[in-house]
């Protein structure tokens, strides 16, 4: 059965605040109200995706000195390397920086480590190789804000460095590059501090048209303006893919990205969404966050991310459709890959101690591309921090995924001493120990863990919007009211709701491998709602005859039909039977 799960209704709506919603229906009102936005001018502007705040990107540290040396390479024909990270914000970053700097006249060319041969970040061996090629600048994406000793290797070689990156910076200990671009330093005046790589990366580009579209005239400024929205299909994914808040102004640049996305002449994500089956004039940020991105990461995760750079950049037709046909492939074979590293990192960490505040699974057959996958699963299920490794023959690579309660990169920061290297967020994070300090750093991680997490209800916690009557959900609430929200994700979660006592019709699992429910639930006007509930396929062994939900309300389309189903995120026995 699925683990217990909290359900948090919101409070209802004040009636100050209805009466100044009162031009919206009742329910995105109080969705509204929800989410900070009790006056008519900010729903609307939130609805609309507009910016409430100043997002010139030079407002970020360092981001003239930047612009200033790209626009002197261009002018003086220098050869410039973009170099990324091998997961979709990199590859997005890498390609939106390539494209932009093209455009511009610039000898320019992608660079994405191989996860396997080089690592997270930069490498010494690269920027040798990129030296020895004739570069003389290069821009980081989406990666070196915790490589303070390659930085000095770059300068040690004579490569000018350019780092721009989101993961936290270790602030006593910044590289020394000719500039380092990340909202998040210390003192950075940029008010929006949670945009994904690929989004900096934008700024960058941002920033260098922005000089052209003052000077030229309003012709060249439309062409600039064209140029920069071009490049929004690019953020989408690499923003929503990298699970940065959708908030603010990623929230902003999603919602453009998708639009951009509907008319996209991209003939990589052409293919893409053909082999992933996704009808490109309808794609959301679900489909980025479940079938697109996924099969972008797949190449990076089993082999290399050049395939997914590639896509993302080619303009031949055929090209892309093979390379779209590749990444479907390795996406199903990591699929594999994930399932059974899974089971097997499970079995370790239950049959080590089941009641562990941090769980450590560490392997030498264990893809270190997947690590983090099967990381992610085991939080999902157990709702602990848990890291998933692989062993080497002298370091062992660990990815690590985590719960709100707990901040895993400020953990990895208290055993700094022990690691090769580490970065990452609050959520999520990535390290090198050498093997003799494995021991020594799991028994502090789950000290740490111990110490912050005994005592708390480790319980992952549900929030809806309101109860609601199940005769309430009608086509209309969707199509007048919730679609508004999108892009939905994380950070900005769907509008959802709790229904009680609702009585069920039947029930059946669904899925190749039967991890999912398919139920029909009838409302207290006779009425029957389809409902779906993916990794909730447990429940239909025992199925009460009345359930409480909590869920979703969503369109669902098959075979050019479109019908409106409940999408379960929870359900309790009603009563507790």
């Amino acid at each position: 059965m699925a683990q217990d799960k909290h359900w948090n209704i919101s409070p209802r709506i004040s009636p100050e605040a209805d009466s100044a919603l009162s031009a919206f229906p009742p329910l995105l009102r109080q969705v509204l109200f929800n989410r900070g936005f009790a006056d008519d001018p900010s729903a609307r502007a939130y609805l609309r995706g507009e910016p409430n705040i100043n997002t010139d990107p030079f407002q970020m540290t360092d981001m003239r000195a930047a612009i200033d040396r790209i626009r002197y390479a261009i002018s003086n024909h220098e050869p410039i390397a973009i170099y990324g990270d091998y997961d979709v914000d990199g590859v997005t970053a890498t390609a939106l920086l390539v494209e932009t700097l093209k455009r511009l006249g610039a000898d320019v060319r992608g660079y994405i480590p191989n996860r396997f041969d080089e690592g997270y970040g930069l490498n010494n061996n690269a920027l040798d190789e990129l030296k020895a090629d004739g570069v003389k600048l290069v821009i980081t994406v989406d990666c070196g804000i915790r490589s303070p000793a390659e930085a000095l290797h770059a300068r040690s070689v004579g490569l000018d460095l350019i780092i721009s990156d989101h993961h936290h910076p270790d602030d006593e200990n910044l590289p020394s590059a000719l500039a380092v671009i990340n909202p998040k330093r210390h003192g950075d005046l940029y008010p929006d501090k949670d945009l994904a790589g690929v989004g900096i990366a934008y700024k960058i580009a941002e920033a260098l048209s922005s000089n052209e579209r003052q000077e030229t005239s309003n012709e060249k400024y439309d062409s600039s303006l064209a140029t920069l929205n071009s490049l929004l299909d690019l953020v989408a994914l690499g923003t929503v893919a990298d699970l940065a808040p959708l908030v603010g102004e990623n929230r902003v640049l999603v919602k453009k990205g998708l639009r951009q996305m509907h008319q996209t002449t991209r003939q990589g994500l052409f293919s893409l969404a053909a082999v992933s089956d996704v009808a490109m004039p309808k794609v959301n940020a679900g489909h980025i966050g479940f079938m697109l991105g996924p099969r972008l990461n797949a190449a990076g995760r089993l082999k290399e991310a050049l395939a997914a750079f590639e896509l993302l950049t080619t303009n031949d037709v055929f090209k892309a459709g093979e390379l779209a046909q590749q990444l479907d492939m390795q996406n199903r074979e990591r699929q594999r890959i994930t399932r059974d590293m899974q089971a097997r990192a499970e079995e370790m960490v239950i049959s080590e101690d089941p009641n562990a505040y941090l769980f450590f699974a560490a392997h030498e057959d264990f893809n270190s591309g997947v690590v983090g996958l099967a990381a992610s699963r085991l939080t999902e299920k157990y709702y602990r921090p848990a890291i998933v490794a692989s062993k080497g023959e002298d370091e062992t690579r660990g990815s690590c995924r985590s719960i709100p309660e707990f901040h895993i990169t400020d953990a990895l920061d208290q055993c700094a001493d022990l690691l090769v290297r580490h970065g990452g967020h609050a959520a999520a994070a990535g390290f090198t120990v050498k093997n003799e300090n494995v021991d020594a750093l799991v028994a502090r991680l789950k000290a740490i863990a111990e110490e912050k997490l005994s005592g708390t209800e480790l319980k992952p916690t549900v929030t809806a919007d309101a109860e609601v009557s199940l005769s309430e959900m009608r086509p209309e609430v969707y199509e007048k009211g919730l679609k508004y929200l999108e892009p939905t994700g994380y950070g900005n979660r769907e509008a959802s709701f709790v229904a009680r006592n609702v009585k069920v019709k039947n029930s059946r699992i669904v899925g190749s491998d039967g991890k999912h429910l398919k139920i029909s639930l009838e409302d207290e006007k006779g009425i029957v709602h389809d409902a779906i509930g993916f990794r909730l396929g447990d429940w239909h062994k025992s199925m009460p005859a009345r359930v409480d939900v909590l869920f979703t309300y969503e369109p669902n389309e098959y075979n050019g039909r479109v019908t409106y189903q409940l999408n379960l995120k929870d359900l309790k026995a009603t009563n507790g039977r």
